[in-house]
């Protein structure tokens, strides 16, 4: 069985003022490395005390403490998402600072504890490990494989039409992958050919 992970439905924010600082959570979900340091980069506040950010994307991950103490900002935003199991999403916690200092101690739980309520709070989605699958269905079949993609929770990536029938490429989950392709091939006797597309 697959771990279950989620990813952000949409934008997400949350604000806490902890001895006078305000910590401002935002997050966003985000395709790769390039979307996150984008969102980074349209969010960070250039007159704030600190910007801290942290993003996991599949096994990519980054943390940035943006000038507070090494280890008490980023590394406690990156738990916040791995420890709700979060992927694809990237969180910043702008600080503007408040004249009490925290401590490293304390910075770690306003960091990571912003950057927490805002997952926590945030509408979410089941992440679903997918593959691609290609194959080519004749026209008698086309009406059949069509009315399959919601039960098997598949996206139809490519669908091209020839003389004979659709090249097709579905993004099906990982773990009904081989379920899937028993049924495409026993709806044709065996004769059609899948590969997989990744």
């Amino acid at each position: 069985m697959a771990v279950m992970t989620w990813t952000l439905d949409g934008p997400a924010e949350h604000e806490s003022v902890i001895k006078n600082s305000v910590f401002r959570a935002l997050a966003r979900p985000v395709a790769d490395e390039a979307a996150a340091l984008a969102f980074l980069a349209e969010v960070a506040v250039p007159d704030a005390t600190h910007n801290c950010w942290a993003f996991r994307t599949g096994q990519r991950y980054r943390a940035s403490d943006d000038g507070e103490p090494s280890g008490t900002a980023g590394r406690p935003i990156l738990s916040a998402i791995e420890g709700q199991d979060f992927d694809n999403v990237m969180v910043v916690v702008t600080r503007w600072y408040g004249g009490v200092k925290l401590g490293a101690g304390g910075l770690v739980r306003a960091y990571g504890g912003a950057a927490a309520a805002c997952l926590r709070e945030a509408a979410k989605i089941e992440r679903i490990e997918t593959v691609s699958l290609r194959f080519h269905c004749p026209f008698s079949e086309y009406a059949m494989v069509e009315s399959r993609l919601p039960v098997w929770r598949a996206e139809k990536l490519v669908c091209d039409f020839d003389a004979e029938g659709a090249s097709m490429v579905l993004a099906v989950p990982a773990e009904g992958a081989d379920d899937i392709k028993s049924y495409l091939r026993d709806l044709t006797r065996g004769q059609m050919s899948i590969t997989r597309a990744d």
